[in-house]
């Protein structure tokens, strides 16, 4: 909104000017602020002494900020300074002034905020029921992470096992039929262990798929083993003895001088 305002060229106790050009004109400019409230646009003329910025103790929890920030600053501005220095996003934040929460939109020198001035800040209870709730869910999905990299690390012996076992079936050794079923149940174990874990998605679930394929593998080859074991013929080792003649013995004595 802009008023035009006449103002008279002249000093006191002279003629008061009749002709036009003797007129000057001033522009006035008016702007809105916060509340509905009508004020003189502020002049952009270097003459005017620059503003010196507010210091602002922020409470947070058992914490204390100080904060310098432009008095003409909003709260909105506000929350973006403590965004660096809380973590906390601007929509996370709540500020609290003279015991009212303030909207971004409110300007701090509008609100009676000066120097030195305390304000509260307090996260959003929403916002910190679901932070709550993504830690616990970031917990389990590591605590999954690590039995399922438990569960690997007993595979992977357990499949050396049966290496060794193929390895030996494979060259003819026949091996107790006993080591084979013990290798077989606890590999089962392991498998009912991974089939216990449940309400997991991404990387963790393919982590399980993949040690549960694993474990079949092993066990579906070992049943094979088992069958080829049965087949292989054991190794009888007979050793004949060599037999030597008796000394030979002297009934007769002979006597030297």
């Amino acid at each position: 909104m802009i008023n035009r305002k006449l103002k008279l060229n002249g000093r006191k106790g002279e003629r008061m000017p009749t002709a036009a050009g003797d007129l000057k004109e001033e522009v006035i400019e008016w702007e809105m602020r916060p509340g509905g409230m009508l004020v003189q646009r502020r002049s952009d003329n270097s003459d005017i002494p620059i503003a010196q910025n507010l210091r602002i103790r922020v409470a947070y929890d058992a914490a204390r900020y100080d904060i310098s920030v432009n008095p003409h600053a909003t709260f909105g501005e506000l929350k973006k300074v403590l965004r660096e220095e809380t973590g906390l996003e601007a929509g996370e934040q709540r500020i609290i002034w003279r015991g009212k929460e303030r909207e971004n939109g409110e300007y701090l020198d509008m609100c009676g905020v000066k120097d030195r001035s305390k304000v509260m800040l307090i996260e959003d209870p929403e916002s910190k029921e679901k932070r709550f709730i993504q830690m616990r869910k970031n917990a389990k999905i590591q605590a999954t992470y690590r039995f399922i990299n438990d569960v690997s690390i007993h595979i992977d012996k357990l499949a050396q096992q049966k290496c060794a076992i193929e390895k030996s079936i494979g060259n003819g050794k026949k091996v107790a039929e006993l080591q084979i079923t013990t290798l077989i149940e606890m590999l089962m174990r392991q498998a009912v262990k991974l089939d216990n874990i449940s309400s997991i998605e991404g990387d963790a679930c393919s982590q399980k798929n993949l040690q549960g394929q694993r474990v079949q593998k092993c066990v579906e080859t070992l049943d094979l083993l088992k069958v080829a074991n049965a087949k292989v013929k054991p190794i009888i080792i007979t050793t004949k003895w060599e037999t030597f003649d008796p000394p030979p013995t002297t009934k007769s004595w002979e006597l030297f001088d």
